[in-house]
C-alpha cells in the first residue's frame, strides 16, 4: 500500500500499474471464478431448495398437502443443516465433495459445499415468501376445484414471485461471502486470492482490490434483484 501512495505522489501511477499488471490478471481470473461458482451454486440451490420450501408450507396443518410427520422431519433436518457454521460444514462434506467431483480443491469442488449449505437457507426463504400469501387466495382456488399442484403452480409460486426473486438476491450475496471462506481452504476465487496473496504474502494492494471487487459484486447483485422485483410487480399491475 505504501508503494501505491508513493506512486501517486510522484506521478508514476502508469509505471506502477505496468509493474503490477500481474495483480490485474489474477484479480480478473479470481473474479471470474467467484462469479462462476456463485451463479452455479445459487441455481443448483434453488433447484433443490424451492421444492423443499413448497413442501414445508403445503404440508403444514390445514394446508393442501397436510402431513405433520413430513413437515416436522423436514423442518428438523433443515434446521440442523442451517445450524452448522459454513467453515465447519465445508470440512465435514470434504469426503462427499471428493466422491462427487474427485477433488476437494478448486472452483468446481467449492460448488458442492456452497450448494449444500444454501439449500436449507433457500428452503426457509421460500417458505417465508409463500406464507406471506393471503389464505383467501388459496381458499378461492380450492372453491373452484383446483387440486394441490394447481394451487402450487397457479397461486403460490406466481403470487410469491417478487419475494422469491429478492430471496435469490439474498442467497447470491450470502454465497459470495461463503465463497470467500471456501477460498481459505483452496476453493479458488477471490477468497483464495485474498488469503494466499493478500494475507500470507503481505500484499495489501491485493487485499484492498479484493474487498472493493466484493463490495461491487454485492451492490450489483442487490440492484439487479431490486430491478427484477420492480419489473415483476409492474407486469402484474
Amino acid at each position: 500500500m505504501l508503494d501505491f501512495t508513493i506512486a501517486i505522489n510522484t506521478g508514476m501511477v502508469g509505471d506502477f500499474w505496468l509493474e503490477n499488471s500481474w495483480i490485474a490478471e489474477k484479480v480478473l481470473i479470481a473474479t471470474w471464478e467467484t462469479l462462476y461458482m456463485v451463479v452455479v451454486s445459487t441455481a443448483l440451490s434453488y433447484v433443490f431448495g424451492l421444492p423443499l420450501g413448497v413442501i414445508l408450507v403445503t404440508t403444514e396443518e390445514g394446508h393442501v398437502l397436510e402431513s405433520k410427520g413430513v413437515n416436522r422431519i423436514l423442518g428438523v433436518i433443515i434446521n440442523a443443516a442451517r445450524s452448522i457454521p459454513f467453515i465447519i460444514f465445508l470440512i465435514l462434506v470434504i469426503p462427499f465433495t471428493r466422491w462427487v467431483v474427485g477433488t476437494s480443491i478448486g472452483t468446481v469442488a467449492s460448488m458442492v459445499p456452497l450448494t449444500l449449505a444454501a439449500i436449507p437457507f433457500v428452503a426457509r426463504l421460500v417458505e417465508t415468501s409463500l406464507k406471506e400469501i393471503e389464505w383467501g387466495l388459496i381458499e378461492a382456488a380450492l372453491s373452484m376445484g383446483a387440486n394441490a399442484w394447481q394451487i402450487i403452480s397457479k397461486v403460490l409460486i406466481p403470487e410469491a414471485t417478487p419475494s422469491i426473486i429478492l430471496g435469490v438476491a439474498i442467497t447470491t450475496i450470502n454465497l459470495v461471502g461463503y465463497s470467500a471462506m471456501a477460498g481459505i481452504v483452496g476453493g479458488g476465487g477471490l477468497g483464495t486470492l485474498a488469503y494466499y496473496y493478500g494475507y500470507q504474502r503481505y500484499e495489501d494492494l491485493i487485499m484492498w482490490v479484493t474487498v472493493i471487487v466484493l463490495i461491487v459484486f454485492v451492490q450489483c447483485i442487490q440492484m439487479l434483484g431490486d430491478k427484477m422485483v420492480a419489473k415483476t410487480i409492474n407486469k402484474r399491475r
